[in-house]
């Protein structure tokens, strides 16, 4: 069992990435380009902090998800995330320790998933594993 767990963990770190970085990039999709529709985000203002929030995860939701400069994508992702939960649901809804209540969930699991990934790096399948292959 051990040998198959330590065989599949950067693969399994490499379907975490993607679809961590996947999920990301639609988060800011919504917002900049209305795909998918959200209501909460018409009208948005580009040079707002949720407009900016918007840029930051088309761009760097994108560059996990094809695992390119992973671990500094994952570090903003992660910082922005930390924000948005401090600024956007704390502040607003209060509730520090209860993110159910203030709607900072998936706030709170994007900051530590991206966390980990600085540390962890891409895993499997990923664009930095393939520039690394070629300067070996």
């Amino acid at each position: 069992m051990e040998n198959t767990c330590t065989l599949w963990a950067p693969r399994i770190l490499g379907v975490l990435r993607i679809v961590t970085g996947y999920l990301f990039f639609w988060h800011g999709s919504a917002k900049l380009f209305g795909i998918p529709h959200v209501p909460m985000f018409d009208n948005l203002q580009i040079m707002s902090l949720v407009g900016l929030a918007g840029i930051i995860e088309v761009v760097f939701g994108f560059l996990v998800f094809i695992g390119l400069f992973t671990r500094f994508s994952a570090f903003i992702a992660s910082g922005m995330c930390a924000a948005a939960y401090f600024i956007g649901h704390v502040a607003t809804q209060g509730q520090f320790f209860l993110p159910m209540l203030n709607r900072g969930e998936a706030a709170v699991l994007f900051c530590f998933i991206f966390f980990y990934i600085i540390f962890a790096g891409p895993g499997a399948w990923s664009i930095d594993g393939l520039r690394k292959d070629k300067t070996s």
